[in-house]
């Protein structure tokens, strides 16, 4: 791969997608929550995925992002050119998943499910991801007043 710049966008921006759409497939986090873990702004991100950046991304966001996703930061160093000891372009790794998640997934990708159940399951999935937790103290009022 040739290191001009242009190349490096592209090599770039096919890794941060490629993440993305690793971490919609295998969690289900949308482009929203991998902002959230990542810390890395959405635009930040879709900045990167269109290779709209004047100048070399800032490593600590480069850090964050890959941190965030469960690949080494090392992996983008290599595909911006900044480590010439890693391979251009190796596929980030995948965590291990919850049996019941990797249950929920299958069912959602099998075209055997019927699409409203489809829909209860996201839903599902969606109100337990975003459900505020509460504090310890609350949680044990309210077993006092139950």
């Amino acid at each position: 791969m040739s290191d001009t710049p242009q190349s490096r966008k592209f090599a770039f921006a096919a890794f941060v997608k490629k993440a993305l759409d690793d971490a919609r497939a295998t969690r289900a986090w949308t482009g929203t929550e991998v902002s959230r873990r990542t810390g890395v702004s959405r635009q930040t991100i879709n900045r990167w995925v269109r290779g709209e950046w004047a100048s070399d991304p800032e490593a600590e966001r480069v850090v964050a992002f890959c941190e965030g996703l469960g690949i080494s930061p090392t992996v983008a160093f290599g595909v911006l050119g900044w480590d010439r000891g890693t391979a251009a372009r190796p596929t980030p790794s995948t965590p291990e998943m919850d049996p019941d998640v990797a249950a929920l997934l299958r069912r959602l990708v099998d075209p055997n499910v019927s699409d409203a159940e489809k829909f209860h399951i996201r839903e599902t999935i969606r109100y337990l991801a975003y459900k505020p937790t509460l504090p310890q103290n609350v949680r044990k009022d309210r077993k006092r007043a139950g």
